[in-house]
């Protein structure tokens, strides 16, 4: 008893006291604090005492595309701590490929009666997906929160981290260390984000008065063999700083120059994207830039919660600050390799 007293506290941010209140029905305790508790739980496997066993936690769709990635596992922490702390469940769906699709999810998620729903990485983001089963969630007003570069037109608040301010960071890296055959390795042509990230890029070489020639920006899906094929092509055309949409896609850019008996970083430079879990350990370590995930996530589940409780929130999209991390996939060029 005094094991899982001590869990639940820690798991909800709260005394044990006021757990024991909690689970002998005793006053005192706010309604939010309430359902945090009973949803912590649930989470820790602990069964409810029989008097709240009738009271179900509110639960709360969390849809990823894949968990491949770091990042995406790293996203679902984040929002299901936030999520039990409001007394909210995550029920997580994970796509596979040919296996559940999204637009299932959401249907299996209405059937669930959900109080929300979290799409972090999603077709929202790629201008020519099915969205149906968003128009679905606006006419039943399911409020909804995305994570990273929605398309505008579906009207849903969304927390993002701002593309524009990290490829600047990642090409002012580049360019101070003095390349100037500068790739993009990017995920599909009608992905959001990427978008934004090539425009960001071609307004840095209009300012130092050059262009970005369409042979040094190359298109991949999300991988590692993605990343790995793209990087080869922009290392056909002599590029030796290459500016990735994710890590994984800097880490096939890696595996592609070693393929060439290239090095990195004495012969080419990469930046990847998220700093996801384990960059650090990699060789090189990688330099990236960094998502602010816990903000993130904690900032769409306050926009949610809101929403839940029956407030209106704006559909503005909340921008946040990437920071860039400089390890040893960067250096120099090689004398006359920019040239």
């Amino acid at each position: 008893m005094t094991r899982r007293l001590a869990q639940v506290a820690q798991k909800v941010g709260v005394s044990e006291a006021t757990v024991s209140r909690v689970l002998n029905g005793k006053p005192g305790v706010s309604d939010a604090t309430r359902q945090a508790v009973l949803s912590a739980l649930d989470v820790l496997g602990y069964e409810r005492p029989t008097q709240l066993r009738g009271e179900r936690a509110r639960l709360v769709g969390l849809v990823l595309p894949e968990l491949q990635n770091p990042i995406f596992p790293a996203f679902a922490e984040v929002v299901g701590g936030a999520l039990a702390q409001q007394g909210l469940t995550p029920v997580l769906c994970t796509q596979t490929k040919g296996g559940v699709s999204e637009a299932d999810y959401v249907e299996l998620l209405l059937q669930q009666q959900v109080s929300g729903v979290v799409f972090a990485g999603g077709l929202y983001a790629q201008a020519d997906a099915p969205h149906d089963h968003y128009k679905v969630l606006a006419d039943r007003k399911i409020p909804v929160v995305l994570i990273n570069a929605g398309i505008a037109h579906l009207g849903f608040p969304c927390v993002s981290c701002d593309d524009s301010v990290a490829v600047e960071q990642a090409w002012r890296h580049l360019v101070s260390l003095g390349h100037e055959r500068i790739g993009l390795v990017l995920g599909p042509s009608d992905h959001m984000p990427s978008q934004r990230k090539l425009a960001a890029a071609r307004v840095l070489a209009e300012e130092s008065g050059t262009t970005i020639p369409d042979a040094w920006v190359t298109r991949a899906m999300f991988s590692l063999e993605g990343g790995q094929a793209a990087a080869a092509r922009l290392l056909d055309e002599g590029v030796t700083g290459f500016i990735c949409a994710s890590d994984p896609l800097a880490l096939g850019a890696v595996r592609a120059a070693r393929r060439r008996g290239l090095s990195v970083p004495d012969d080419v430079s990469v930046v990847g994207y998220d700093d996801s879990a384990f960059m650090n350990c990699t060789e090189p370590p990688l330099t990236t830039v960094r998502q602010p995930i816990e903000a993130m996530g904690r900032a769409a589940v306050e926009l949610l919660s809101v929403q839940i409780g029956g407030r209106a929130v704006p559909s503005d999209e909340l921008l946040f600050e990437p920071e860039l991390v400089v390890r040893g996939s960067t250096a120099q060029p090689p004398r006359g390799a920019s040239r």
